[in-house]
């Protein structure tokens, strides 16, 4: 099981490394955008849109990409019912929130990474428990995912991203609940923290 959890953590790690260069790529592209419109407005007029916001959207896209990648594994190699349909669930919603955030970047001219890389090669060929595995990640994804939601909710220069934000928190807290009741239900083994309360 040990060996599941490290390399379900190590392709998270090595998804959001080998997404570096397609991240970095759009990252580098949105602030040379930003600093043009920063330009061309003059220094008296700010931008209603920040570097910090178009980052927060090319991490939401990088995110939504792993995240139906995930579930559409899970779907496959999973072997209990209940983790499928969370896979089903994970990719239904993420890919929904995936095309809401495509518009909202392509309204902003804001560039986001063409894809994301899971190498679930690797990830199948693993004999252990792959769903626990999954779920831990799940769990510890969806609480971070959340933390920066609330943060760009919050704290965004944009008003259409930080809606986007806000709109998109309750089903972040709901996927969480589902995969902490899943983990949960798997028996013991390491169940996270809760996430920070819905705000």
């Amino acid at each position: 099981m040990k060996k599941a959890i490290s390399l379900l953590i190590l392709l998270f790690m090595g998804c959001n490394n080998s997404s570096t260069d397609s991240e970095k790529t759009a990252k580098e592209e949105n602030k040379e955008m930003i600093d043009s419109m920063k330009l061309n407005e003059g220094p008296s007029v700010m931008p209603s849109l920040s570097k910090a916001d178009a980052d927060f959207l090319v991490e939401a896209a990088s995110g939504e990409m792993m995240e139906v990648e995930l579930g559409k594994l899970a779907q496959a190699k999973s072997q209990r019912e209940q983790v499928r349909a969370f896979g089903s669930m994970m990719v239904r919603d993420h890919e929904a929130g995936g095309e809401k955030l495509r518009d909202l970047a392509g309204s902003k001219n804001i560039t986001l990474p063409a894809a994301t890389s899971i190498d679930d090669h690797k990830l199948m060929k693993e004999k252990d428990d792959f769903d626990r595995a999954y779920i831990t990640l799940m769990v510890d994804d969806h609480k971070k995912d959340i933390r920066e939601f609330q943060k760009m909710a919050k704290n965004g220069s944009d008003s259409e991203i930080k809606a986007f934000a806000a709109e998109t928190l309750p089903m972040l807290y709901k996927h969480l609940d589902s995969a902490q009741n899943l983990l949960k239900r798997m028996g013991p083994g390491r169940i996270p923290v809760s996430a920070p309360p819905y705000q």
